[in-house]
């Protein structure tokens, strides 16, 4: 009964918001920006509810499916037309040159090369791979006018800010033990397929671990049930709202609000990846003042890891809890719960998983095959060949040839957006290039494509802000040439000219 009653409302919503991605795909952004966001939340709830297997996979599939009715809708538009919306370069070419050898290796049979992924590892990470490289083309297709993208930043900024709030309000007043008996924890281990060893089997960065049995900090995982993935989104709406720069006492309070969230996660690569979204923000407007925010961030990231312990919550381990961690202690000796040392055991993962990834890949130059890294290997029980970086996880499962391809095409979005930066200083295209430069930094000790929210709408938005230069004419989603909403403004052309006497550029 639950599950029917699941699936029907699933499928009115999903036909909803099908045809409103039909008649205009840019809505696709929106949705993704807010219903990625509660993704697992609503997954968990469903699960407690009583939703399992195929038919809780399905709803969760709505992001893939609205992925393909945007793409249906542009590719009705291009036949209809006879020409692609954007002009094709050497991004693209390396886009699809990636995304192509990534379906190579996907057909390619895995005892050639050593692997051992079945065949539902091979799809999750076919999947993984595939969709930055998805978003990016739409955002390349679709053509918007500019405002469109004001409208985006503000939908992601007031996202942020209703995570970061919620997030605030759950570590001080929701008990840990509630989290132990919801249905995140089934939800993740049976469902999902994690084999977490956190308190009560939640996922183990839930919580930061002090060292010995001393009581525990809670993090702020908020909607997302993640600090990392909460941790990405709060930086993204960061960086853009520092660059919109608009409704500046709104954004301020967004923004204090979303740093505090930022904070409470206690993700220290992620405040590093701001101050140096920050530092390429203060390059491309040609400023100083990003560069001193940078290097404030910097402090006030050493300060935070002194201050958090005195200002998180706090909770305690269960006795299973103990046991497991004494029998972790007798295998990984000299860990400790000092988050500025070197044997921090999250600081040595990433540096042990970041070196064997980078062994792997120089000693199995031909790859093992898609599933054998990361996160999908890790929900399939495949052995694990890379972990933890993006760069690394490529090769591993495509070769020395697929991290080449895979890091040369986001450097070079990332320059492009650089250099659309620093050519129009245009808003979007300064926070897009800053929030892209960080999600790189990110990508070297972390899979961050694996969470969705950003593979789906970072990617997106800088194939937005790379397509903004070719709205030229019509807007066919919108019945209306692109630039009759300047034109139906008497006081634009007396606004451009003020601008344009104050050296500020037109379309900022």
């Amino acid at each position: 009964m639950t599950t029917g009653i699941a699936l029907a409302v699933y499928g009115l919503l999903l036909v909803a918001g099908a045809l409103a991605v039909w008649r205009r795909p840019a809505f696709a952004v929106y949705l993704w920006i807010v219903g990625l966001a509660v993704h697992n939340t609503v997954g968990a709830a469903l699960y407690g509810a009583g939703l399992r297997g195929g038919a809780l996979t399905a709803i969760q599939a709505w992001k893939e499916l609205l992925l393909a009715v945007a793409f249906a809708r542009v590719a009705v538009h291009v036949l209809r037309s006879r020409a692609l919306p954007f002009r094709p370069g050497i991004v693209d070419a390396l886009a699809v040159a990636y995304g192509a050898l990534v379906c190579v290796y996907a057909v390619i049979p895995q005892h050639v090369l050593g692997g051992s992924a079945d065949g539902h590892a091979v799809g999750l990470a076919l999947k993984h791979d595939l969709v930055p490289v998805g978003a990016y083309f739409l955002g390349r297709s679709l053509v918007v006018r500019r405002e469109e993208l004001v409208r985006v930043a503000w939908t992601i900024v007031g996202a942020a800010v209703v995570v970061a709030a919620l997030g605030l309000i759950d570590v001080y007043a929701i008990s840990i033990s509630w989290w132990r008996n919801s249905a995140v924890v089934p939800y993740f281990n049976k469902h999902l397929g994690y084999d977490y060893h956190g308190t009560g089997g939640l996922p183990e960065n839930f919580i930061y671990n002090v060292g010995g049995d001393k009581p525990f900090l809670r993090r702020l995982v908020s909607v997302f049930l993640s600090p990392l993935a909460t941790a990405y989104m709060l930086l993204v709406a960061l960086l853009v709202a520092v660059a919109l720069r608009r409704h500046v006492r709104v954004l301020v309070a967004a923004c204090v609000v979303v740093a505090a969230g930022l904070l409470f996660t206690f993700s220290r690569s992620s405040l590093i990846a701001l101050a140096a979204g920050l530092v390429v923000l203060g390059f491309a407007q040609r400023r100083w003042w990003p560069v001193a925010v940078a290097a404030a961030t910097i402090g006030v990231s050493v300060a935070w890891v002194h201050v958090f312990p005195d200002l998180a919550p706090t909770g305690r381990f269960t006795q299973a809890d103990i046991v497991y961690q004494h029998k972790q202690a007798q295998k990984h000796p000299g860990g400790t719960g000092n988050p500025i040392s070197p044997n921090e055991p999250s600081f040595r993962n990433h540096l042990t998983s970041l070196w064997d990834g980078a062994h792997t890949v120089i000693h199995h130059p031909q790859g093992y095959g898609l599933g054998n890294a990361g996160q999908t290997a890790s929900r399939t029980e495949t052995p694990i060949k890379a972990g933890e970086s993006n760069y690394t996880e490529m090769g591993a499962e495509t070769g020395i040839l697929g991290s080449i391809l895979w890091t040369a095409w986001v450097v070079a979005v990332f320059v492009a957006l650089v250099r659309k930066a620093r050519r129009t200083h245009w808003w979007a295209a300064l926070g897009v290039a800053s929030a892209f430069g960080a999600a790189l930094v990110l990508g070297v000790q972390t899979d961050v494509i694996g969470d969705p929210w950003m593979g789906y709408v970072l990617w997106s938005l800088a194939g937005l802000v790379l397509a903004a230069d070719a709205v030229r004419g019509s807007d066919p989603w919108a019945g209306s040439p692109t630039d009759a909403g300047r034109r139906s403004d008497p006081d634009s052309g007396r606004r451009t000219k003020a601008r344009s006497a104050r050296g500020l550029p037109a379309g900022s």
